[in-house]
């Protein structure tokens, strides 16, 4: 018999005899001690939700989640945080070859699989590690609101309503249990926030933790809540 890891995660490109990447592995439970990020699609748009945790003389502006790709596309991350700008970098890059070649905006199923494909490459090769974050791409195109998520091991899927990072085994639940495709932009970001304030186990949320971005399925452009209006979202949950 072979111990668990036995010197197979000393190296990326090294199966284990049951089939294991570990370091793959490694990344991924990576994603799953970050902090809590959402996504889901509504009625008339799609919502990006994040958590983060600001030291004490932390400025709340600057939001190290959550990310602009293009007008109609956003996107969260979970995990290690530097590796995220990396890949939103290779995704805002993509988004705008898109349109200087096709001239019209780029799928958002066709940026997540381009995210996949980075994450991909860098699980086959020596010398390099896998990217440590999981990303939630949301946008709305021209078939719709779309949300997508990519993992270390380069993988994409599809999904109404997804939590990635800590504590998202709790609100996945509670996403299983109340999310409807009938919610608009307003329900689903309350629900979210209801998950967040159980996750937490507290009264209220703090606003300055909380980051959100709503891209209408009208205009197809991407907008941040200001801590006001995130305020009386918390309000109305509380």
């Amino acid at each position: 018999m072979f111990a668990p890891s036995a010197g197979y995660d000393r190296a990326l490109t090294i199966f284990s005899p049951d089939g294991r990447l570990y370091q793959v592995e490694y990344a991924i439970e990576t994603v799953r001690r970050g902090t809590l990020a959402a996504g889901a699609k509504a009625t008339d748009g799609v919502i990006l939700f994040a958590e983060e945790r600001l030291r004490k003389l932390q400025s709340p502006g600057l939001s190290q989640k959550l990310f602009q790709v293009d007008d109609h596309v956003g996107a969260v991350a979970a995990g290690y945080v530097p590796d995220a700008r990396v890949l939103i970098d290779h995704a805002r890059v993509a988004a705008q070859n898109h349109r200087l070649l096709y001239d019209e905006p780029i799928e958002v199923e066709t940026l997540a699989k381009r995210v996949g494909d980075l994450a991909q490459q860098y699980t086959q090769y020596a010398g390099v590690r896998p990217f440590g974050v999981s990303l939630i791409v949301a946008g709305v195109d021209k078939k719709g609101p779309s949300v997508f998520t990519t993992d270390p091991s380069g993988t994409y899927l599809r999904y109404e309503a997804i939590a990635i990072g800590g504590g998202s085994d709790q609100l996945n639940e509670l996403l299983e249990g109340k999310y409807s495709n009938d919610l608009n932009l307003e329900g689903i970001i309350l629900l979210l926030l209801e998950g967040a304030k159980k996750i937490e186990e507290k009264k209220i949320v703090d606003p300055k933790s909380i980051k959100i971005a709503v891209i209408d399925a009208s205009t197809r452009r991407m907008r941040r809540l200001s801590m006001e209006e995130i305020t009386s979202y918390i309000e109305k949950v509380k």
